[in-house]
């Protein structure tokens, strides 16, 4: 059962001055913008030391607390490949934080997961408190599995120095392990996430819902829904989010005066789908900057996906009062029956009854959405987010 936050702590509870650090930019969208929040909890707290971050998008925080590495070297290895490219930027990031510590000139550490290893240490080697940011799940995805994957243990009997170069950018399961040891406190994104940890054995006094936030302000409900039945997904086109199921889903449903609108970059993996599943009741409009334009102009919202921290593209369809269609691993925007209803991750079907009781329920649908805005509102605005952060901070600050 999610609680409103209270209000900040003490400033006697909390630390004097906090290095952050992200991989992320300070700005934006996605992770982006909740990393931005996560540094503005410290800075309206008046306790942030220095942020670390790639671009930096944002006036509030002073230039002279941060270091943006937007234009470190490391950008010349973005021929790599996404994957390589990225793991080398939260090498060069957690190298940077890790020389940051050893300054003496902080007395806490805000790291992320996957990015934190070799700077966890140093706080923990200086006993400085520090809290652990997760964008996701834990590394086992809910599942007992050992501390070493195969693929990573044939690696290790098989090095061959130098010329394996490229897989040591990335770090180990070990090394996530590790990093969560090391941490004081963990922030969790969703109550499916912190499933996760509790599933591979993480107390959960370790444990620290931060949940996440949206922009009411941006996002606000349209005067009146669409006469058609349109429905929105928002998000990168991916098989992960369950769009590969939302299309043959809709497909085989073929509803009258309806349509099924598409919102996000289209990735090569999710073509072929579109290419047997959209007909043309499907419009793919792409990457936008007017999400909230788009929204607006929608009676439900699908988002079915098998892993998330926290799609906050759900919180913010909450927010233009639209009733959800989402699994319990999309995040926690849905309160099943009362905002939306709550499916099973990889299940067309489900989909497709949710979607039937939408269309012939729209007075109902229009009543999830309304109580959606409130859920929001209640619980999921920034000024939560940040709440919750702070205290965390005080959490790991008792420890």
């Amino acid at each position: 059962m999610l609680q409103p936050p209270d209000a900040p702590p003490e400033p006697m509870l909390l630390p004097a001055s906090v290095l952050y650090a992200t991989s992320a930019g300070l700005g934006g969208s996605g992770l982006d913008s909740t990393s931005l929040e996560g540094a503005l909890a410290a800075q309206r707290m008046g306790i942030l030391g220095s942020a670390i971050c790639y671009p930096n998008r944002q006036r509030e925080i002073p230039r002279r607390s941060v270091k943006s590495l937007q234009y470190h070297p490391v950008r010349f290895l973005s021929a790599l490949g996404s994957k390589d490219y990225y793991a080398a930027k939260k090498r060069c990031l957690d190298s940077a934080a890790e020389h940051a510590l050893q300054s003496g000139a902080y007395d806490f550490f805000h790291g992320w997961s996957g990015e934190s290893f070799r700077s966890l240490i140093e706080a923990r080697s200086q006993g400085i408190p520090s809290v652990m940011d997760v964008a996701t799940w834990h590394r086992n995805k809910g599942r007992v599995k050992p501390p070493e994957t195969k693929t990573e243990r044939l690696a290790r009997l098989s090095d061959r120095g130098w010329k394996d170069w490229r897989k040591h950018l990335h770090p180990t399961r070990l090394q996530h392990l590790t990093e969560y040891d090391l941490a004081d406190v963990i922030l969790v994104p969703s109550l499916k996430a912190a499933e996760t940890f509790r599933i591979a054995g993480i107390s959960p006094e370790k444990l620290h819902y931060v949940g996440r936030g949206v922009d009411l302000a941006r996002y606000q409900p349209a005067e009146q829904p669409p006469e058609i039945f349109r429905v929105g997904f928002v998000g990168a086109l991916i098989k992960r989010k369950g769009l590969h199921h939302l299309l043959a889903a809709w497909k085989k449903l073929a509803l009258k005066d309806a349509e099924l609108v598409l919102i996000g970059t289209v990735h090569d993996e999710i073509k072929p789908y579109l290419s047997e599943l959209a007909t043309d009741t499907v419009r793919v409009i792409g990457f936008t900057s007017s999400v909230q334009d788009e929204l607006r102009q929608c009676a439900a919202f699908v988002f079915p996906s098998e892993c998330e921290g926290f799609a906050k593209a759900t919180l913010e369809a909450a927010a233009c009062a639209l009733p959800i269609i989402a699994t319990a691993e999309s995040g926690d925007a849905v309160a099943h029956q009362e905002t939306g209803l709550l499916i099973p991750a990889n299940d067309p079907e489900a989909i497709i009854t949710a979607l039937q009781h939408l269309q012939q329920n729209r007075d109902q649908a229009v009543t999830m959405g309304q109580a959606g805005r409130e859920r929001v509102e209640q619980f999921f605005t920034w000024d939560h987010y940040r709440a919750r952060m702070l205290h965390g901070y005080a959490k790991a600050m008792k420890k």
